[in-house]
């Protein structure tokens, strides 16, 4: 009995979604011929599919009946599981194509911490468009990306600046302005030739040493030989503009940040600022990026103009596309 189970098992293991698909059709058709016209197969080859079905199941699968071909109460059995699994075939194959054209699956994003004030307006629309992605994202100050991006840990990074490597591709795709802020009663705000001479006294709020903003800012005070008399560290964007907001002293801050922030902080007007900074989409070279990250950077790519106006933006995405689909 047993060996009889292996030997019947090894042979249902024989059935091919193909043997299956043409007796589906012949038992909806009820005709050898109907089939072979709809497959663009020979009468001769749709018999031998029947003849080897009827081999594999051991049993009669069809019969005549009144000119017509119907299926036996084995093959009807038959003919219920052909139509169960070509219908998750079709399930999965429309699932294959979705995915592969980016409609659905998952990839993870790395973002810097002042990116993720700006970010939301792109990853929002392209989740209403395409609610069958799932996205992950991470955010943390530069230093926290880099070693994520060392580990592998994500498919897109977005820096202010890019991590200097050969495997590094890279997309400058949207402007990121830092600016001095203060409190909205601050008493700078309607001095005209402001210099940073003028306030080194004051105190300044600053990110960690990890932050790209902070090195920006102190790269900045290098290059005119300034040192800030006092100075506080604070861990996060939102803690450092609530503290500037309440008087606690002054900070160089994304222009994005103070843009969408409620009233309580302004942009001070100080010589030689704001620094220019660009936010960049960064990947690696070698890393096989998922269709739906494939279709993210195609998003981004044709809202920029519109939504931010950046037209140089866009057409650095539209070049690291080109140079990732050549890699493929």
């Amino acid at each position: 009995m047993i060996i009889y189970d292996v030997c019947l098992l090894m042979k249902i293991r024989q059935l091919t979604f193909r043997l299956l698909q043409v007796y589906a059709d012949v038992v909806r058709s009820g005709s050898i011929t109907a089939t072979a016209n709809r497959l663009h197969l020979t009468q001769p080859t749709v018999s031998q599919q029947l003849k080897r079905l009827r081999e594999i199941v051991g049993e009669p699968i069809v019969r005549q009946e009144e000119g017509r071909i119907v299926p036996t109460e084995v093959g009807q059995a038959l003919y219920q599981l052909s139509q169960d699994l070509l219908s998750r075939a079709d399930v999965f194959s429309q699932y294959l194509d979705e995915y592969n054209s980016g409609g659905r699956g998952h990839f993870s994003i790395g973002l810097v911490n002042t990116a993720q004030y700006v970010l939301p307006r792109l990853l929002g629309p392209f989740s209403q468009a395409f609610p069958q992605v799932d996205v992950t994202v991470e955010v943390g100050n530069r230093q926290q990306m880099l070693n994520r991006f060392e580990r592998h840990e994500d498919d897109i990074y977005v820096f202010s600046h890019p991590p200097t490597d050969d495997a590094v591709l890279a997309a400058p795709f949207l402007s990121n302005p830092l600016v001095l802020v203060g409190p909205e009663n601050c008493r700078w705000a309607g001095v005209e030739g402001l210099t940073m001479e003028a306030l080194k006294e004051e105190r300044f709020l600053l990110r960690e040493p990890g932050s790209a903003t902070r090195h920006m800012f102190n790269t900045w005070l290098d290059g005119k030989g300034i040192e800030l008399r006092s100075t506080q560290q604070i861990a996060s964007n939102e803690a450092i503009r609530l503290a500037v907001a309440s008087g606690m002293g002054l900070a160089v801050l994304s222009r994005h940040i103070v843009a969408d922030s409620p009233k309580g902080v302004q942009e001070l007007p100080l010589l030689g600022f704001p620094l220019k900074s660009r936010w960049h989409f960064v990947v690696r070279r070698e890393r096989r990026l998922p269709p739906a990250a494939y279709r993210f950077l195609s998003f981004v790519q044709g809202s920029l103009t519109r939504e931010f106006e950046e037209p140089e933006g866009e057409a650095a995405v539209a070049a690291l596309l080109r140079v990732l689909q050549a890699d493929r």
